[in-house]
This record gives structure tokens, C-alpha cells and sequence, in this order.
């Protein structure tokens, strides 16, 4: 009897993008984090409102060193210590913790807390302050909080042709920092079409990182079979980095990590193109492309799209802490 033939590997390039992962308002809130369990003489635990970012691995990673997370403050004892998340908080999360006397490290990142300076300006001013988001999200919730009584959420072009608003004079817009950036503009288009006098923030509210992630996976896209972008499901910018290279013709998916990528993705795919979102560590895409090597020989190369400096000083309360 012949020995049946094994199926030759496929040779494969895998094109990583560049930028991907972690992002500096990230590394700003996983280092305050740490700088807190570090510290010198520690023996109280450190409670974090949410995720600090959303990944899983992230969260585990920092509970498994002794950080509690918690959904919201009243599981916080008073008088413990609490770290807000990167996505930020309203104005009464702030004052609860106020009220039960907690010693706050506010890790939001600061181009969120621009977002929500440039909402309580509008409102002040008032404009009625229609938000582009989704709904639930934590960022998008906090700030909804800054203005509430003069904020309006919105998702799609079909309801910002439908809104209506007390003085179509006085209408502004803001956006959630991590949003698609192709989807933005037609639902900005549409805001503009149903309000000529519509007022712009003074800079894009799509943040750098959010920006630079989609334009690479893009380029990386029009180069590739498959792309495989590594991020949790609850991460905003990972989910759109998916959905930009999807509405370009190409085939993407979104995993966790290297055990969620499905072999049956692989066939034929002799460039597959790699990212991560602002999320994700990068040992995770180190992960992925081993793994991806047990599937045929690798080539890695890396498109560079723009080199990023920007670097956030952690949050005061931390600054001095080993």
C-alpha cells in the first residue's frame, strides 16, 4: 500500500501594518495602573471603574497583578483608591466619587477630555451639541454627561437627516474618537445638508491613532488576500479597522488572539495582511504571526504609512511613583 502524499504547506508573506497596537492614550492608562500596584508599601487594593482599555488580555493581565475592576463606584469601598479608564466618565460619575471619597487617578485619555471641553463650550454657548457614537459605549456615555439636557446621539446619515433640534441656527457636532472615518463623513455630509449653519469642532475629534490604524490597514488591504486584525470585540477602533478593510473588497476578521484564527481563512491566502488595534499589546501580533507559521513558511514584511511620536505624561496622582 502507497503512502498517501502530505499536502505541501503554502509559503506566505504576512504584511504588518504600521502603525498598530497600543496607542499613547492607552499606554497612558495601562501605566498608571501599574505605577498604582507598584508603588512602594502598597497593601490596599486598586480599584479600576471598567475596563481600563478595552482588551481582554489587557484586563487580565493587570487583574491578575491585583487590580479590581469593578462596573460602577458603589463597589468601591470609601475612601479606597479608583482609576477612571482611557474612555473617560461624566460629571456625576466624578461627583460620586467625590461623594464617597475616593482619591481618583483620572487615566482619560486627554484627546477624549478635549472632546468633552469642546461639549460643555457648545452647550454654554447654546448650541444645541449633536454627537456622532454609539450608543452604550463608555466614552460616548461620558460625554453625553457633560451636557445631557443639550446633547444629542446619533449613529447614521439616515437620522441626522430625520433630527430635529429647538433653533437650527445654533446646532454643533462632536464625535466619539474611535469611529470609521469614511462613515463619519457622510454622517457629517448629512448633519451639514439638514444644517447649513452647522458648527465643526476645532479639530478632528477622530483621534491620530484611530486615523493612522485605518489609513495602514488600508494600505496594507489593497496588497493583501486576507487581513486579520488582533483586538477584543468591545473595541471600538478594532471593530472599524475590520469594517474599513471589509468595505474595501477584502476579506478581514477580528480576533482576540492567535487561537481565534479559523484555518479554514488561510486557504489560498498567500498575503495575509496584519494590524492591531490602539488596544491590543503587541505581543499579541508577535503571536499571531508564530502561529500563522504553522500553517506554511512566513515572510514578514512591514508597510509604514506615517511613524508615530505623540506620548501622553501620566495622570498627576502618579507621576512620582515607581
Amino acid at each position: 500500500m502507497s503512502t498517501p502524499r502530505r499536502t505541501e504547506l503554502l509559503a506566505r508573506t504576512v504584511l504588518l501594518a504600521a502603525p498598530r497596537s497600543f496607542c499613547a492614550g492607552v499606554e497612558r492608562a495601562i501605566d498608571a495602573v501599574e505605577r498604582l500596584l507598584d508603588a512602594p508599601g502598597r497593601e490596599a487594593p486598586v480599584y479600576v471603574r471598567k475596563q481600563i482599555v478595552h482588551n481582554t488580555h489587557v484586563v487580565a493581565g493587570l487583574a491578575a497583578r491585583g487590580a479590581v475592576f469593578v462596573e460602577e463606584l458603589d463597589a468601591v469601598p470609601e475612601g479606597a483608591t479608583v482609576v477612571f479608564s482611557a474612555h473617560g466618565v461624566s460629571p456625576q460619575v466624578r461627583e460620586q466619587a467625590r461623594e464617597r471619597g475616593l482619591t481618583v487617578v483620572d487615566a482619560t485619555c486627554p484627546l477624549v477630555t478635549k472632546v468633552h471641553s469642546e461639549a460643555r463650550r457648545f452647550a454654554g454657548r447654546g448650541d444645541t451639541v449633536v454627537l456622532i457614537g454609539h450608543a452604550g459605549h463608555e466614552e460616548v456615555e461620558g460625554t453625553l454627561g457633560e451636557a445631557p439636557e443639550a446633547m444629542l446621539l446619533i449613529e447614521t446619515p439616515e437620522q441626522a437627516a430625520e433630527l430635529t433640534v429647538p433653533d437650527p441656527a445654533r446646532v454643533s457636532y462632536l464625535t466619539q474618537t474611535t469611529l470609521a472615518l469614511d462613515e463619519t463623513a457622510e454622517v457629517v455630509g448629512a448633519l451639514r445638508e439638514r444644517f447649513p449653519l452647522l458648527q465643526a469642532p476645532p479639530g478632528d475629534d477622530i483621534c491620530y491613532a484611530t486615523t493612522n490604524r485605518q489609513l495602514a490597514v488600508e494600505a496594507v488591504a489593497d496588497r493583501a488576500d486576507l487581513v486579520l486584525v488582533v483586538g477584543s470585540e468591545n473595541s471600538s477602533n478594532s471593530v472599524r479597522m475590520v469594517e474599513v478593510v471589509r468595505r474595501g473588497g477584502t476579506e478581514a476578521h477580528l480576533i482576540d488572539d492567535a487561537s481565534g484564527i479559523d484555518p479554514a481563512w488561510l486557504a489560498g491566502a498567500r498575503v495575509i495582511g496584519l494590524s492591531a488595534g490602539a488596544s491590543a499589546p503587541p505581543e499579541l501580533v508577535t503571536a499571531v504571526i508564530e502561529a500563522l507559521g504553522a500553517h506554511g513558511p512566513v515572510t514578514v514584511e512591514e508597510l509604514t504609512t506615517t511613524v508615530e511620536d505623540v506620548v501622553f505624561a501620566p495622570p498627576a496622582p502618579v507621576r512620582d511613583q515607581s
